[in-house]
């Protein structure tokens, strides 16, 4: 089994040119490559298989980073060419852009060279030893690293190990859960628990306004903008960390108390397509609510179920199953089943309706 752990890094000046220096050389490889398969494709209509190693003649600076980044490269760039052959639809691999907010790569522990003692952390081409924050003991072998580089001018890495198991203490129990999913409440629960969404980027709207207005009126490439840009990033960052914090704990909290979690099939891409709903529904994190619900549901043992896609939930009557068309308008939400007379909350009623498939 695959864990990956966080951890907050704290290079000196010599490290830190030495990750730009690979963050560089990773998008020069993939930019390269993609450029000359591109090229090879037009004049001869075959896919060229090139490698990081013919481009180091020419490029002797490739020499001073850590080979295994261009490797993984060159993988990333073979990886996103599969999935577009198999899904037209996930789009031409594109080319990296210099100003992107990510910048990042990925070493491989070969050898186990890289180890983490004594609050320092070994990489290969490094001399020295980056100083870490290890604030919990890693369980497994170490495969890989990838070092990541915030627009707030902070370092992470994250560490990517596997074990033969979780290695997790996992607490047995009985409970079964359905979760509705919503927009003015994040989540409501089948036994009738209503979690609000906290919205924290609709609260730090107009403070967020503020500093990016600050940051437009900045003399372009002066110290003063890039001082606004690091504040306008570290707002971005402070919500964003808000945000998974609340996803975290929530998520956590629901695999602890439960066996099986049955959860709604959303279509968020196609969802986003409807302008009115776009910026809230990017702000509620569903997939990645659902992303950190099935992972833990691995390492605890549960059992999470996606309910069939197009399962009317909010329509169907959790009572006697009547199933009322009506309540596909979203402004309903309140309704009185006709046959057994019983009345609803929608999000409630679709609760206890996923539910249902836990006993199927």
């Amino acid at each position: 089994m695959h864990k990956s752990y966080k951890f907050r890094i704290y290079p000196d000046k010599e490290q830190r040119i030495f990750f730009e220096k690979n963050f560089g050389a990773v998008r020069f490889i993939y930019n390269k490559m993609l450029a000359d398969k591109i090229e090879h494709y037009k004049m001869t209509k075959t896919m060229l298989k090139n490698t990081p190693a013919q481009y180091k003649k020419d490029n002797k600076w490739l020499k001073e980073v850590d080979s295994y980044a261009l490797c993984n490269a060159q993988m990333n760039l073979d990886k996103a060419f599969k999935f577009f052959f198999k899904n037209i639809e996930t789009g031409f691999p594109k080319f990296k852009n210099k100003k992107s907010n990510r910048r990042s790569y990925t070493t491989n522990n070969l050898n186990n060279l890289i180890k983490i003692e004594n609050g320092k952390i070994r990489l290969p081409k490094l001399k020295s030893r980056v100083r870490v924050i290890d604030h919990c003991k890693i369980n497994g072998h170490i495969k890989s690293c990838t070092i990541v580089a915030t627009p707030s001018g902070k370092y992470f890495i994250s560490v990517l190990t596997e074990s033969l198991s979780a290695n997790i203490n996992n607490i047995s129990t009985d409970k079964k859960i359905g979760i509705d999913l919503g927009l003015k409440d994040f989540a409501i629960t089948s036994d009738g628990q209503i979690i609000n969404n906290p919205k924290y980027f609709r609260s730090s709207e107009k403070k967020l306004a503020k500093l990016q207005k600050s940051f437009a009126r900045k003399q372009i490439q002066s110290k003063n903008r890039e001082e606004s840009r690091v504040k306008v990033a570290k707002m971005y960052e402070k919500i964003a960390n808000q945000q998974k914090d609340f996803l975290q704990k929530l998520s956590s909290k629901i695999i602890n108390d439960n066996q099986v979690i049955v959860i709604e099939d959303l279509h968020v891409k196609n969802m986003m397509k409807n302008s009115l709903l776009a910026k809230v529904i990017s702000e509620a994190s569903w997939s990645n609510f659902r992303r950190m619900l099935e992972y833990k549901g691995k390492w605890y043992g549960r059992e999470i179920i996606v309910a069939p896609t197009y399962y009317p939930s909010s329509q169907l009557c959790s009572i006697c199953g009547h199933k009322n068309k009506d309540i596909k308008k979203l402004n309903v939400r309140q309704w009185t089943c006709p046959i057994c007379n019983t009345d609803h909350n929608r999000d409630i009623n679709a609760a206890k309706n996923l539910l249902k498939l836990a006993n199927k």
